[in-house]
């Protein structure tokens, strides 16, 4: 039986996920009984009930984190790394598995979601390597009195909340780099897509993480679950991966036990295309930045800004690569582009592209909510956009791509940065001393320089202004779980 049939079974006979809470490394139902149900965004039927916790289910995850704390901070940085390795090779051998069941309660299409399982385990594999890597430091205190020695210690109970849109890759983004420095920690997936957060803990389980150490709440209440776990006193880290206007109230619950926190928040990224580019690979960048995940993603290019002597065969294009896209059911093989994640969804991006038409924007392709069932949005390009439109200073979250002409250099960078955002940027050119000087002018954590993908787990990913605090990958991803320590001794 293949994929795409298995896909017209219920989800538990073509994947074995736990639909329970983690907590203390024991499966059980939310306290209260109560039941959440995930939907299918290409169907909107109903693919599984997971547990609904309520604010004593987090206290309990906290409790069960926090009586773990002390034995995995002193379990020793090689096992902890045998673990995660374990696992990386674990979700390897899962990976079709895990990929269908992502696609089946996020709606991204079968190559989006082996895409992302490919990512999501190479954190295990990336933290398994890094966190037996980290070194403090002695020195002299510039007196002379006293050496100086300075190491690394686990920051604590954490608490990772994770977004819908890479269920996968960013709870592993989180979870490897916390249990590599030493934390326990508790996650709480989003309510749309749990079962790849659950599939996740079961295979850690599996590999052999002790009791604890790792606990998962589901919930449909997510603001009283979080506050409850954020307001424990013996939470000691917040990392969040979300919009920013959630990311303020969480910032302002953890400014109460004053917590350390991580943040990746949105995204407004541009995309600009200057006289001298390649316009094919500026094309090819395009379709990547604009279109994994169907637009879904806080690095999506969000606004598409061409000089005025590429503009029109960019556009010619971009409207032919759009225009070729299969959108469908994401477990149909054959499907580029899937549903956005549920209605609201749907409605928000159309309101962005009718904004921007009434405004003066032409719409070349797309611009039209489907009939039919399921949360599907067209492929679109719009041009003539004007720059007060709203779709230029909202994070669009769909398969639209708004372009905006330009004829002078001097007059982009002002436009470009005029945001409160700063996650990513996009920038083609075939001068690269030319690029990389307009790179460190662009307001944003992170640049792709004549290319459409930044995410690696090797780089510090994160951004500027209200794009979030800290930084996820890399070795920096590390030292957000932990704490610095400075011992001054006279020996």
């Amino acid at each position: 039986m293949t994929v795409v049939d298995e896909v017209l079974r219920p989800v538990a006979d073509v994947i074995d996920v736990p639909t329970d809470l983690f907590v203390g490394g024991t499966w059980r139902p939310a306290g209260a009984g109560r039941r959440l149900d995930v939907a299918d965004p290409a169907t909107g039927s109903v693919l599984a009930t997971v547990a609904d916790a309520d604010t004593d289910d987090a206290a309990a995850a906290v409790d069960a984190a926090a009586a773990a704390a002390v034995d995995w901070a002193a379990t020793s940085p090689r096992s902890r790394s045998d673990l995660l390795m374990r696992a990386f090779h674990l979700m390897q051998e899962r990976s079709e598995e895990l990929a269908l069941l992502i696609s089946l309660e996020n709606g991204k299409s079968l190559a989006d979601a082996r895409g992302e399982v490919s990512y999501a385990a190479e954190f295990f594999r990336w933290y398994a390597e890094e966190g037996v890597r980290l070194r403090g430091q002695v020195g002299h205190a510039p007196s002379g009195a006293n050496r100086l020695m300075v190491s690394y210690q686990p920051v604590g109970v954490s608490v990772l909340v994770t977004p819908w849109n890479f269920p996968a890759a960013m709870a592993t983004r989180k979870i490897a780099p916390a249990l590599a420095a030493g934390c326990t920690a508790v996650l709480k997936p989003a309510a749309e897509t749990p079962l790849t957060a659950l599939a996740v803990a079961a295979l850690l389980e599996e590999v052999g993480l002790p009791a604890g150490v790792l606990n998962v709440v589901t919930t449909s209440r997510p603001g009283p679950v979080v506050e409850t776990m954020l307001t424990d006193r013996r939470t000691r880290m917040v990392s969040f991966t979300g919009s920013t206007e959630v990311g303020r109230v969480l910032l302002r619950t953890a400014a109460g036990q004053v917590l350390k926190c991580a943040m990746e928040l949105g995204g407004n990224a541009p995309f600009v295309v200057l006289a001298d580019a390649d316009v094919d690979a500026a094309l090819d960048g395009a379709m990547v930045a604009k279109m994994r995940n169907g637009g879904q993603a806080c690095t999506a290019a969000n606004r598409f800004y061409v000089h005025d002597s590429v503009h029109d065969a960019f556009v010619e294009g971009l409207i032919a690569r759009m225009a070729a896209i299969r959108v469908g059911p994401g477990t149909d093989e054959a499907t580029q582009c899937g549903p956005l994640i549920n209605d609201h969804a749907v409605r928000k991006v159309d309101l962005l592209v009718r904004d921007a038409v009434r405004r003066g924007a032409r719409a070349m392709i797309g611009a039209r909510v489907p009939d039919g069932p399921g949360s599907f949005y067209p492929p679109t390009v719009l041009v003539d956009v004007p720059l007060d439109a709203r779709v230029l200073h909202e994070e669009v979250f769909g398969p639209v791509a708004p372009v905006v002409r330009f004829a002078r250099e001097e007059d982009l960078l002002p436009v470009v940065n005029d945001t409160e955002l700063g996650l990513v940027s996009y920038l083609y050119t075939r001068d690269l001393a030319r690029g990389l000087r307009l790179a460190e002018r662009l307001e944003s954590g992170m640049v792709g320089l004549n290319r459409g993908l930044v995410s690696d787990p090797a780089a510090p990913f994160g951004g500027t202004k209200q794009s979030g605090l800290g930084r996820e990958g890399s070795t920096e991803g590390l030292l957000e779980f932990m704490e610095a320590q400075y011992v001054a001794t006279s020996w």
